[in-house]
């Protein structure tokens, strides 16, 4: 099957990314990764200049993927902030309870690659950073006193169920996460003033 460059770089990229994620990155040769996706070693390094950049455009669209999960769980759960919290909860544990499940792909990228400077690193964080955002601009939305700590509180929450998801299985405490994060919301104390 003749494919474009597009093409088999995107092709390329998505078995990079499951050997990654099922194997660990470090444990992937660049040779297993040429050999499963059918293209020589060549092929690959135009693709790529380096396994460093194979990750991180793995972490790239990791974080792309998972922008795209959190931004249409968000839509399809209406116009209440509270609902499109929940939502992303609801979310995160469908894919924890996922039998493919193995971890969070950006922790596990920033344990392998703690360096700052490395693309898989930045990648990662870029995740992390977009989604603690995201969680501070829905709690802004709710009219709470103080929406930086209640996203804060969410973060570690979601940080949490990814960690626990990941130890113990969707039958450890990440099964909370969801009741934990639906009692922190009511808990928020609202904005003096507010209706």
């Amino acid at each position: 099957m003749h494919r474009s460059a597009a093409e088999t770089r995107s092709h390329v990229l998505r078995v990079a990314g499951d050997l990654f994620y099922q194997r660990g990155i470090r444990a992937t040769g660049v040779d297993l990764v040429a050999a499963e996706a059918g293209v020589a070693p060549t092929t690959l390094y135009r693709l790529f200049a380096s396994k460093d950049d194979l990750v991180g455009a793995y972490v790239e669209l990791a974080d792309l993927e998972l922008r795209d999960r959190f931004t249409a769980a968000v839509e399809e759960a209406g116009p209440d902030p509270r609902d499109q919290i929940l939502a992303v909860f609801d979310l995160m544990f469908a894919e924890v309870s996922s039998a493919t499940f193995r971890g969070c792909k950006f922790l596990m990228s920033m344990a392998e690659f703690p360096e700052p400077g490395l693309p898989a690193h930045r990648n990662a964080l870029a995740a992390k950073s977009w989604t603690r955002a995201r969680f501070r601009e829905l709690t802004g939305e709710l009219g709470v006193e103080d929406p930086d700590a209640l996203s804060d509180h969410l973060v570690l929450v979601f940080e949490g169920l990814h960690a626990s998801g990941q130890s113990f299985g969707p039958d450890g405490p990440a099964k909370r996460g969801r009741g934990l994060a639906e009692a922190l919301l009511p808990a928020a104390a609202p904005r003096s003033g507010g209706t």
